[in-house]
């Protein structure tokens, strides 16, 4: 394994806000935010009667939460970004000293305060998503060094939580356990989709000794992993929706099933270059699922 000597913190001097932004990474939050408005449309709790909290849920699951994970990850990782993306606000010296530390202790601090005010299950999501933040990337437990605790934890954080959170917000309470069986399965799935993210930086995790499934396995073999795991609980997702009576629903999600792994033969030809493709094609059909699961869970428009 190559050794890569970690950068220099530079000038500690206040960061702009721009670069702020960029640490925060606001692309990232569109994935819980939509677990979360999946969540909020399962609970079948109409929207108008619980304003203040969908805000407060939304802002959790973005900027907080899924934002103070980001600034976490940038600041433990800053080596590993020197040799993947060097231009990050980090690795480039534009947030220099110990600001993106303190930048995601205040975060962290922010989203307890807010997940304090929204309620009790709110409150416990938001302490296991973010000691997963922390522990997906700072030492000791740096769980992302694992090809399977590192997907896992953020497949869990992403989806099921976020989910999780938008059903609590709206019923103020805990979810039914259809609702928590089903966001325990788009979950599952979701492994794969981590998985494939790992693609993109298979030479920095090689040289940092990163045990990403790409990076061990060869990016053939995760490729067919991930595709495995994202297509076995969609299929019981359509088992149980149509148990459930939700026959319309069923369909829909086993119709954008087959369109994923009609897909899938391009994505295993060459998976590395076909990844950006079926993360815009595949992915985006497995989370359409996602809610047209949510809307026969909360018996939206009597689906």
């Amino acid at each position: 394994m190559a050794r890569v000597a970690t950068p220099p913190l530079a000038s500690p001097s206040v960061p702009r806000l721009r670069d702020i932004v960029e640490l925060l990474k606001p692309i990232t939050w569109f994935p819980p935010i939509w677990a979360f408005l999946c969540g909020v449309v399962s609970s079948g709790v109409p929207v108008a009667s619980r304003v203040p909290f969908l805000i407060a849920g939304v802002l959790l699951v973005g900027p907080l939460v899924c934002g103070t994970s980001q600034a976490v990850n940038d600041w433990f990782d800053r080596h590993v970004d020197a040799i993947n993306e060097p231009g990050r606000p980090i690795p480039s010296g534009r947030i220099g000293g110990r600001w993106g530390l303190w930048i995601a202790i205040v975060g962290t601090t922010l989203a307890l305060g807010v997940a304090a005010v929204t309620g009790p299950w709110v409150f416990a999501a938001t302490c296991v998503g973010l000691l997963f933040a922390w522990a997906y990337s700072a030492p000791p437990f740096r769980l992302k060094m694992s090809g399977v605790w590192g997907p896992s934890a953020v497949a869990l954080t992403y989806e099921g939580l976020t989910w999780f959170t938008g059903a609590s917000v709206m019923a103020g309470a805990l979810p039914g356990w259809r609702i928590l069986l089903i966001l325990g399965l788009y979950s599952a799935g979701a492994f794969g989709i981590m998985t494939l993210n790992d693609f993109k930086a298979v030479a920095g995790d090689r040289a940092m000794g990163i045990r990403s499934l790409p990076a061990t396995l060869g990016v053939g073999p995760a490729a067919r992993i991930a595709c495995v795991v994202m297509a076995v609980p969609q299929i019981a997702v359509v088992l149980l929706l149509w148990a459930w009576g939700h026959m319309l629903v069923a369909a829909v999600v086993a119709a954008l099933l087959v369109g994923q792994c009609a897909l899938m033969p391009r994505l295993l030809r060459d998976p590395v270059r076909q990844t950006p493709w079926y993360n815009a094609t595949g992915t985006s059909l497995y989370v359409l699922g996602m809610l047209a699961s949510a809307f026969g869970l909360g018996r939206v428009l009597g689906l």
